[in-house]
């Protein structure tokens, strides 16, 4: 219901909703059950979506180190999380850390998922964009 409320326009309500749910979801099912790290992953986009991007990326921040230690670093959910973390870091003012992100994590995606997967496609486009943004700023 939460994502539903962020998809139909309202990201601040989708983000105290789920700031509402995780701590039932994280007692119910352990905090490091994989629907718990999903739903942290959609708490942290919701935020950022709500304007909180520096807090979309310490969240993600956060989750990182779980994500990679409970599915493993190259999981697909681990490789979305570092994507997103990369791209809320680009937004809260950071581009040459978002782009320096991208340009680590684009080669495990081009070797897991393959050169012209939608994912890897993303990643390189991302990281053409934070570089000509981290660019910019430097002149």
């Amino acid at each position: 219901m939460a994502s539903w409320r962020g998809r139909a326009g309202d990201a601040a309500g989708a983000a105290e909703a789920l700031t509402e749910l995780l701590p039932v979801v994280e007692r119910v099912l352990g905090p490091e059950h994989p629907d718990a790290l999903a739903a942290r992953h959609s708490l942290a986009f919701w935020r950022g979506r709500a304007g909180d991007a520096a807090g979309a990326a310490e969240a993600l921040t956060e989750l990182l180190p779980v994500v990679e230690r409970e599915l493993g670093p190259e999981h697909p959910d681990t490789l979305a999380t570092r994507h997103n973390l990369a791209f809320w870091r680009g937004h809260a003012g950071n581009a040459a850390g978002a782009a320096a992100a991208f340009a680590e994590l684009l080669p495990v995606r081009e070797r897991v998922q393959g050169p012209d997967h939608p994912d890897t496609r993303a990643t390189w486009t991302a990281l053409d964009y934070w570089r000509k943004a981290a660019a910019s700023r430097r002149t």
